[in-house]
């Protein structure tokens, strides 16, 4: 097994300050960043440094790229039924199973991937309870309108307008 980064072993502080330090210097700078961790006290090679920093940038282009797609499919598709939720859970359980898939081949934290699997199908479930138990509001509002305006003598084209706008909230 090979040995343990020593980035991933720096202080939080330190570490997160050398993460700003990637971003802000467009992961470049490597040299500098030893020389100055070297003078906190942490000996890091630039080569480290350079790995690290590269693994980082992956992980928030993919971030970023996941985060693009997300606001694509949300104006492609304005939240109707919640099916931007639907999406993105898909999403997720899709980059969840490459993980999976390709566990031979990278570092997978198989304890972390069965709790995130396992917290997406609580949020499916509960997103369709909720889903299921709006409808049930809005059906049980739209037959209390639509006596009400019976009642009152609105004509068939203005209940149908008041439904369909009831309807159209969902």
């Amino acid at each position: 097994m090979a040995p343990r980064s020593k980035v991933t072993q720096l202080p939080a502080a330190v570490k997160a300050w050398l993460d700003a330090q990637l971003v802000e210097g467009n992961f470049s700078g490597y040299e500098r960043l030893s020389a100055e961790l070297a003078e906190r006290g942490y000996a890091i090679s630039k080569t480290a440094l350079n790995n690290y920093g590269q693994e980082f940038e992956d992980r928030l282009q993919a971030i970023k790229l996941s985060t693009e797609q997300a606001r694509a499919v949300v104006a492609a598709a304005p939240d109707e039924d919640n099916a931007v939720n639907d999406a993105l859970i898909r999403l997720v359980q899709d980059r969840i199973f490459v993980l999976l898939k390709d566990a031979n081949s990278t570092k997978v934290d198989l304890p972390k991937i069965t709790r995130a699997i396992a917290d997406l199908g609580r949020v499916s479930i509960s997103q369709r309870k909720y889903a299921a138990e709006v409808k049930v509001k809005v059906d049980a509002a739209a037959q209390q309108v639509q006596a009400k305006c019976r009642a009152a003598g609105v004509n068939p084209e203005t209940l149908a307008s008041i439904t369909q706008d009831i309807y159209g909230i969902v």
